[in-house]
């Protein structure tokens, strides 16, 4: 299956340490070859890069490596396809508006029988099961609230209901964010670590590469990352909880 990674800080953040790492993953220390995609939110805004090549033969996500862009929310993943053919139009993450905000999703799973479940609003511009079930909650969302919910816990329970749902039909792994919080739901596997001072170093598993946060952050800063598996050396990563979603606000998890 797929792999995803993601970030929430309570300050604009570089991914770059993390995805040099998962990057390797997408056909060199892993086989998720079939593409892979990235979102950097920007205030309102939403970046993002796709290529359906294989991410450690990338000249894009080279390039994303080699630029800092800097974001309190990211979310990344990497392919190994198992539903509809490797295309541009099949990478995550998928990308769509509901009450002025970008949402970005991407997705690790199988969903069986997704696909049948009716459309009303939105659709799918690929093949894929992930972005029909994106589709399928998106329109739940906006069938209940027309206008956003007044309270974010509204919200966060709602996403945990229609996850719920949908993982019914298979694994339903995924990140989500409407530019303010960053969703992050584990059917099977999904660990995450919120780095904070005092920091330290951090080595990563997939390459040679280590980052001395001490020397890169203020002492304010607090940064979550979450990955389908650690990403790093001799750091305390949380696995999630099966059938549990963690919602991320300013660099720290806020449960439903």
């Amino acid at each position: 299956m797929c792999e995803l990674l993601g970030m929430n800080a309570n300050v604009p953040t570089d991914i770059r340490f993390s995805f040099s790492g998962l990057i390797r993953r997408g056909g060199q220390t892993g086989h998720h070859r079939d593409g892979w995609g990235i979102a950097f939110y920007e205030g309102r805004g939403c970046r993002t890069f796709h290529d359906p090549q294989a991410s450690c033969e990338s000249e894009l996500a080279n390039l994303v490596k080699s630029h800092s862009v800097k974001s309190r929310n990211v979310i990344c993943h990497i392919r190994k396809a198992t539903h509809g053919r490797v295309c541009l139009e099949n990478t995550h993450p998928f990308t769509r508006e509901l009450w002025g905000r970008n949402w970005a999703f991407a997705h690790n799973g199988k969903l069986k029988g997704v696909k049948s479940w009716p459309l009303k609003f939105y659709h799918p511009i690929g093949t894929t099961d992930s972005e029909h079930a994106f589709c399928w909650v998106l329109d739940q969302v906006r069938k209940r609230h027309p206008v956003p919910p007044k309270s974010e816990l509204t919200l966060r329970r709602l996403v945990r209901k229609l996850a719920d749902e949908v993982s019914a039909r298979g694994v339903f792994n995924f990140l989500l964010s409407d530019s303010r919080a960053l969703y992050c739901y584990c059917s099977t596997e999904l660990t995450w670590l919120t780095r904070r001072a005092p920091f330290g170093k951090a080595r990563l598993i997939d390459t040679e590469l280590t980052v001395d946060f001490s020397k890169e952050t203020t002492p304010r800063d607090i940064v979550t990352v979450i990955a389908t598996r650690p990403l790093t050396h001799d750091e305390p990563w949380q696995v999630m909880t099966r059938g549990t979603l963690v919602s991320f606000r300013g660099g720290l998890p806020v449960r439903c």
